[in-house]
């Protein structure tokens, strides 16, 4: 077995153990390697965000959260494809890094065979990636806002380049030909807004929490073609 088999097959062997431990002297005899190398394996698996715990002591050993972790993902070499050129055309979306970051744990499970003609594959694929002015702190605060509920005061440069000052209570993002925006209530306005989000120039939070709002009730009162839910 290859080091890239064995790092997949130890996931599935904690997982199949879970939510009970083994040893790392355990693992080493079931894969008849060292047990040297079975700890630099569980090293590399957590380096690349496996949630691989570890407890030492007597009755301590290795743990997987399984509540944190995909099962194994079958991925045919032509879906893991189209997931990294619909990744590589869309880097102006919210999360751009996140799924990156996802795209490569994907692709680490993947059995060898699959991998490598997807590989392939891509190889023949050029694709112009779009310009992005987003910043990963603007992002995140918005995510975050929007899982807390928590208004937002933000600078926003409009098409005509006035500069204004706003407190926001947010609502959802949404996609058009234009780009993405961020949909909510405007207090300096006192109506439904949407704000492009490479125009968000500065967020921060207030740490009021608000009420949710609904994003397709504030949806209905933007003029804006936009994009259907993510998941239906």
């Amino acid at each position: 077995m290859n080091r890239t088999d064995r790092l997949y097959a130890l996931v599935e062997k904690l997982r199949a153990r879970a939510p009970a431990m083994m040893r790392a002297s355990e693992l080493a005899r079931y894969f008849e390697v060292s047990t040297r190398t079975i700890e630099r394996d569980l090293l590399a698996l957590q380096e690349i965000g496996v949630p691989i715990w570890a407890q030492p002591g007597p009755g301590g050993g290795y743990g997987l959260n399984v509540d944190a972790t995909l099962p194994p993902l079958n991925l045919t070499p032509a879906e893991a494809v189209a997931l990294a050129i619909a990744l590589a055309t869309t880097n102006t979306m919210p999360l751009a890094e996140a799924g990156q970051s996802a795209l490569k744990k994907i692709v680490a499970v993947m059995a060898v065979g699959a991998r490598d003609t997807a590989s392939n594959l891509v190889s023949y694929i050029r694709v112009v990636p779009g310009s992005s002015s987003l910043t990963n702190s603007i992002i995140d605060s918005i995510q975050h806002a929007l899982v807390d509920g928590v208004a937002l005061e933000l600078t926003y440069c409009d098409a005509e380049g006035h500069v204004t000052l706003r407190v926001i209570e947010p609502a959802g993002i949404f996609s058009t030909p234009n780009g993405w925006y961020l949909a909510a209530w405007c207090r300096l306005r006192q109506a439904a807004r949407a704000f492009r989000l490479d125009r968000i120039t500065r967020v921060t939070f207030t740490q009021e929490h608000v009420s949710p709002r609904s994003l397709d009730s504030l949806l209905a009162e933007i003029p804006y073609e936009f994009s259907q839910p993510v998941l239906k």
